[in-house]
């Protein structure tokens, strides 16, 4: 049960919910898996190929969200999409390279390597395969 208290016209949260809600935070976040982009950074965007770069953290909330609809990107573009995580936290340089201002931040590459489309904030499923088909890019049938 939420017990709030007012107190001088603010509201207070009990200790026992705040507690509650950090420590489902924290294992969530052990939970999920986190792949990274494994490859050299300055491949990125790769020439050639459209690309997807999903810039975020491992420990981010709504990054660790996106994590399996980044893996099932992976698998439904392979071959036709390059679909990529890079880790900011660890990574300080890539946000500076992307512009990065908040995490999660998306950002869509054209075959020559022009960004053609940013988005800031949890992205998805249906959104990131409408970006794909905007650019020209299709799932593999299966």
């Amino acid at each position: 049960m939420v017990k709030l208290k007012k107190e001088k016209g603010k509201l207070q949260l009990s200790s026992a919910l705040i507690f509650s809600t950090f420590f489902a935070a924290f294992i969530f976040a052990a939970l999920v898996p986190g792949a990274a982009y494994s490859g050299s950074f300055d491949k990125l965007p790769v020439r050639g190929m459209v690309t997807m770069i999903d810039l975020g953290a491992k420990k981010c909330i709504p990054c660790r969200m996106m994590m399996p609809i980044m893996e099932k990107m992976e698998k439904l573009y392979k071959d036709r999409a390059a679909i990529n995580f890079i880790d900011v936290w660890e990574n300080h340089d890539q946000a500076t390279r992307f512009r990065v201002r908040a995490i999660p931040t998306q950002i869509f590459f054209d075959k020559k390597g022009k960004e053609v489309y940013r988005h800031v904030g949890f992205l998805n499923e249906k959104s990131i395969k409408a970006q794909l088909l905007k650019m020209g890019v299709e799932p593999v049938k299966r």
